[in-house]
């Protein structure tokens, strides 16, 4: 039914390129200096890498592995996990699986929004009128109406859909112009603002630990969150993808190779982020409103800011729709293999409708927000901990092994498998209820 060319990634670098563009978006250019400045700073970006470290070993290999195992995305995924337990087992894992699968729907719906939002952004920054707008008002006025960028929004779930049409082969092809010109924007961005008065108290805090920081237990619970989402260990996005990976790939390798430059991606966001805010005694913890108000804020009172305000807004909309792309594959590939009858310009049709149809209803801010807390409190943590479960206590041991060792000239055995199993898991584990804790009791 699928065309060859639909079902595989033609390099390795093609491959890791389409896996860093899925983890690097809001979460690094927002979420990781957000996170960074509430939770202690040079503290807070050690505990990071340890949990990247720890994920990019286990969580993020077993995810590709998976998915190249099944040969398809998150139902057939599960469900191949699962059948080792025998048919009836393999039957459960399937219909598990709809969990997180559902969760990578839901974060493309709501996702979708803040792409728009950035967007606009970038076209009123080209018209010059964010340029003199007051910053706040400006957001103000279309964030808090309903349906005041549903053109935006058209262009972005449809456009972003139409990168799909050929699969693996149109992800690699995008994000092969996406990824590189997106670091490289955010280069320049970073060496502007190092001329900033004052830019250099943010270096400080950005790389000057504070130790009594990490007796913190939640600035450990922040970090370990920001590295699952960051790297999208969600139980399904990085699945679709490893089913597109070669049989001759290293999986430990390749997901290594994506963390080391999603982290490199937030780190050099925080480069720009952190010191501009520090420069212009401005709130880094400020949200949505950090891209929205602060940087406009900050981009009005610079040299060639308008320049570089288009600079800045056409990266993240490189960075925002690698990451569409994977939320909607999942899904696409998924539906695909549930649903063999459909064609693959089906299944994109109807995920542009649903995305849209629910979507519009999201944009304003105070929707938007109440969405995405579901999705990142409930639905992502609980889909990420499934993952790790089926993985590392549901699958047969050497059947997993297996899977990881395909393609591997170091094999990975008892050290690799205990990590997942008593690293890892209770890691996802304790995210999990915190993050339920939090809510129910905040």
């Amino acid at each position: 039914m699928k065309k060859k060319n639909v079902k595989s990634f033609s390099t390795r670098w093609g491959f890791i390129l389409a896996s860093v563009g899925s983890a690097v978006g809001m979460a690094n250019v927002w979420g990781f200096p957000n996170k960074m400045g509430s939770n202690g700073g040079g503290a807070f970006l050690l505990i990071y890498i340890l949990f990247v470290l720890i994920f990019s070993y286990v969580g993020l290999p077993a995810e590709f592995a998976m998915g190249r195992r099944a040969a398809t995305g998150t139902l057939g995924a599960y469900e191949n996990a699962w059948a080792t337990r025998g048919k009836g087992a393999g039957k459960t894992g399937a219909v598990l699986g709809w969990l997180p699968l559902a969760g990578s729907l839901c974060i493309a719906i709501g996702y979708a929004v803040i792409v728009t939002y950035v967007l606009k952004a970038l076209v009123d920054s080209v018209a010059g009128t964010l340029m003199t707008a007051d910053a706040a008002a400006w957001f103000s006025d279309f964030s808090s109406r309903d349906f005041s960028v549903i053109p935006y929004h058209i262009i972005v779930v449809a456009g972003t859909l139409l990168t799909l049409f050929l699969g693996a082969h149109s992800i690699e092809k995008t994000n092969r112009i996406m990824m590189p010109v997106f670091f490289l924007i955010f280069v320049v961005l970073a060496v502007r603002v190092a001329f900033l008065p004052g830019a250099a108290e943010g270096y400080k805090f950005m790389f000057t630990p504070r130790w009594e920081m990490l007796c913190d237990p939640m600035i450990w619970i922040w970090a370990m969150g920001q590295a699952f989402f960051s790297l999208s260990v969600t139980g399904s996005g990085m699945i679709v993808y490893g089913a597109y990976l070669s049989k001759d790939e290293d999986v430990v390798g390749v997901a290594q190779h994506t963390a080391l430059f999603d982290t490199i991606a937030a780190v050099v966001a925080a480069l720009v982020i952190i010191p501009a805010c520090f420069s212009y005694g401005l709130d880094v913890g400020a949200g949505p409103s950090l891209l929205f108000v602060t940087l406009p804020t900050i981009l009005q009172d610079i040299p060639m800011g308008r320049l570089f305000a288009i600079i800045l807004y056409l990266a993240m909309i490189f960075a925002g729709v690698s990451s569409l792309q994977n939320m909607f594959e999942a899904v696409a590939e998924s539906l695909l293999h549930k649903f063999p009858k459909l064609s693959r310009t089906a299944v994109l049709a109807i995920l542009c409708v649903l995305c849209l149809g629910i979507g519009i209803f999201m944009e304003p801010i105070s929707k938007w927000g109440p969405w995405m807390d579901l999705v990142s409190i409930y639905i992502i943590p609980i889909g990420a901990t499934l993952g790790a479960i089926s993985w590392f206590y549901v699958m047969k041991k050497d059947e997993l092994l297996a899977a990881v060792n395909t393609g591997s000239k170091k094999e990975r055995g008892a050290l690799w498998y205990n990590v997942g199993r008593f690293v890892y898991v209770p890691l996802a584990v304790i995210l999990c209820c915190v993050a339920l804790f939090m809510h129910v009791a905040f």
